[in-house]
């Protein structure tokens, strides 16, 4: 199977309703978001999907976790091959993933993230769902375990790109796809989706109103946005710009208070605003592992005070926002 085998059926359904228009210049995206000439590491993590078995799955389960088969479907040569294709995609941040019993404990357990904004969103039974900055697409998973019709998650990380791929191959034609892409690049005023995630990406934005505004356009009227984000306490109006690096990250420019975020997205024409969760992440939920060997949670925060990141900034702390287009 080669990469413009991954999305013919995903292409295919766009051609009706508010997705062609998108499907009209998607095609070009893929094909950038995928350049080997823009990724050097690209050809090796193509090489591992290619060679990695593809073992039928005795079961798979997607609604109470994503497991894919168990170690009595394949024999010793092929899990062990099977773990070796997907260890040349290190690092695996969201998850787990159990497939055929090679447990994936990645960096995240992106599966207490999950549990705590299922209960508060609309019934995703039948909808069509857009994921924003989905990584290895875990979420989007989990949002048709859930009875999504067709779920899209849009990342630009080519390595997330190829790692869904795998899950997927081993799973199956299912109307779950992660494009190369960013929202960025999705038409103005789509209005195709009835729920929309952006879990984990505002504080990535220079623009938060910008990026908020994106949302709201892919959203059809009365259409759900599940938005989660770092945050910091404070009253309305307070938002926490750090100087350089938050949490050891380059790229966070705002961190706004719930009361804040709240009035951002009400200035935007949001409605029906709810802060229904906010969650100090532990050192169980993001962490370094196997799957992902670089520096995490425990790092990132001072080694004497431990409600400071190492910068001096308070602890990561992360709330879940609801609203409506």
């Amino acid at each position: 199977m080669t990469i413009s085998d991954w999305y013919q059926n995903l292409l295919t359904a766009m051609q009706q309703g508010k997705l062609a228009e998108w499907a009209k210049i998607l095609p070009a995206q893929i094909e950038e978001g995928l350049s080997s000439q823009r990724y050097g590491d690209l050809p090796a993590w193509l090489a591992a999907y290619q060679t990695m078995p593809v073992i039928k799955p005795s079961h798979v389960d997607l609604e109470n976790s994503v497991t894919i088969g168990s170690t009595n479907d394949g024999d010793a040569e092929q899990l062990a091959e099977l773990r070796s294709s997907l260890e040349a995609l290190i690092p695996w941040r969201k998850g787990p993933f159990h497939i055929h019993g090679v447990d994936i404990d990645t960096e995240w357990r992106s599966d207490w993230k999950w549990h705590r904004v299922l209960p508060h969103i609309q019934p995703l039974a039948g909808r069509q769902v857009l994921d924003v900055g989905c990584g290895n697409g875990y979420h989007c998973l989990r949002a048709y375990g859930a009875g999504a019709a067709r779920v899209i998650g849009v990342d630009p990380s080519p390595r997330f790109v190829v790692q869904f791929a795998m899950i997927k191959r081993l799973l199956g034609e299912i109307p779950v796809d992660v494009v190369p892409v960013t929202l960025e690049q999705l038409p103005e005023s789509l209005a195709a989706f009835d729920t929309t995630f952006s879990m984990g990406v505002l504080y990535h934005r220079r623009s938060p109103m910008d990026h908020l505004k994106a949302l709201k356009e892919t959203l059809r009227p009365g259409g759900q946005l599940v938005l989660e984000t770092l945050v910091v306490d404070g009253p309305e109006g307070y938002s926490l710009v750090p100087k350089q690096r938050y949490a050891m990250m380059n790229n966070v420019w705002f961190l706004p208070s719930c009361p804040t975020l709240a009035s951002w997205l009400a200035k935007l024409g949001f409605s029906n605003i709810h802060l229904v969760d906010v969650n100090e992440t532990s050192l169980e939920e993001q962490r370094q592992t196997h799957w992902m060997r670089f520096h995490s949670l425990s790092q990132f925060l001072d080694p004497n005070d431990s409600t400071k990141t190492i910068e001096g900034y308070p602890r990561p702390k992360r709330a879940v926002f609801i609203a409506e287009a």
